[in-house]
């Protein structure tokens, strides 16, 4: 095995909004210590977040040269002597939070040690991983669609059916966007045998998630009062549940659009913070008795609970891949990705 890898780090980004500071390195490979992994990386998937750390737009503290991306698949390929639960060849994924164990155990610092932003992440061909962190990917899957697990999955699974109260046959969800978080929901929604409305600004993408099993499409652009559609779909009533992408830009939208007594997670801030006008969320999260929930991801608990969803509905819930990019091809990915034409996931393919 070469005494060297290749990784690509986000190094002095000269333009604002441009991939311009994404470079390839070569670096030593590492050797895992008494409780570490080495795993030799073969897919990574990309988040929105992962351009923004690329692009130098990142809100949020980030590792000077670090490595961006959060999600990734491999194999094992050494372990330091204290590390008892795996073995050399083991198929594996990391989780988004490594430290994070237990969802009831959650610590502030536990929160700020996030891949790709304020430790390394996982675009590189190789990394040193602490085994805790580790879960074995399903037999089913491929490396390049279990990368897309980490963080999209995951966290579509802890608003839905880990959240104030698993989503059940019978209930309609109200489900933002065609990305990955959101194709993931409307495949959690259908298996738990619920309905989904799925809204989003392209005729096409919305094409694409009637396919995939949504009962009921609104183009928000064409439909800009869609709370009122979304009323008449459900009979004057609302929906079960919401899961919110957007942010304040559409979360007024978002308790128009839900019925007394349901809930709205919200994942994501797809619709930026500024310039955007404040949301009386008081007032209506008392009158309609709202439950409003904020997370990020989840923990590795719930990561080994999702997977044993996923190994019982394996046609339902295979991750859906919009493109797989070459690793040479990295920037066109994240620039794929930051113009979100895409429906379900983008992946790196990292080996040859």
């Amino acid at each position: 095995m070469s005494q060297t890898y290749r990784q690509y780090q986000v190094e002095n980004v000269c333009l604002p909004w441009s991939l311009s500071g994404l470079r390839l390195a070569d670096v030593p490979i590492p050797t895992p210590g008494p409780g570490g992994v080495l795993v030799k990386i073969e897919a990574v998937s990309l988040q929105f977040r992962d351009v923004l750390v690329v692009n130098g737009s990142y809100p949020l503290p980030l590792l000077d040269n670090v490595v961006p991306c959060s999600d990734m698949a491999g194999s094992i390929v050494a372990m330091g002597n204290e590390v008892k639960n795996w073995t050399v060849g083991d198929r594996v994924i990391a989780n988004f939070h490594p430290d994070l164990l237990h969802e009831d155990a959650i610590t502030l610092e536990m929160t700020k040690n996030i891949l790709g932003s304020t430790v390394n992440g996982v675009l590189g061909e190789y990394r040193l991983f602490p085994a805790h962190s580790l879960v074995m990917i399903p037999e089913h899957l491929s490396y390049e669609e279990a990368a897309t697990l980490p963080c999209a999955a995951l966290t579509a699974y802890n608003a839905l059916l880990y959240g104030f109260a698993p989503v059940k046959a019978g209930d309609t969800v109200l489900i933002q966007g065609t990305g990955g978080v959101s194709i993931f929901a409307l495949q959690f929604v259908l298996a738990s045998g619920a309905t989904a409305i799925v809204i989003s600004s392209s005729d096409a993408k919305l094409k694409a998630a009637t396919r995939l099993g949504a009962k009921h499409v609104i183009n928000y652009s064409t439909t800009p009062n869609w709370p009122d559609e979304v009323l008449r779909i459900t009979g004057g009533r609302g929906v079960d549940r919401v899961l919110d992408v957007v942010g304040n830009a559409a979360l007024g939208k978002s308790i128009a659009s839900v019925r007394l007594g349901g809930s709205i997670d919200i994942i994501g801030v797809l619709g930026g913070q500024s310039n955007v006008p404040p949301v009386d969320i008081i007032g209506p999260a008392i009158w309609k008795q709202l439950k409003i929930r904020g997370l990020s991801v989840g923990s590795v608990s719930q990561l080994k609970m999702m997977i044993r969803l996923l190994e019982a509905n394996p046609d339902t819930t295979r991750p859906v891949i919009d493109k797989v990019f070459p690793f040479r091809d990295a920037a066109e990915a994240f620039r794929y990705v930051e113009e979100q034409k895409h429906v379900g996931k983008v992946v790196i393919k990292i080996g040859d």
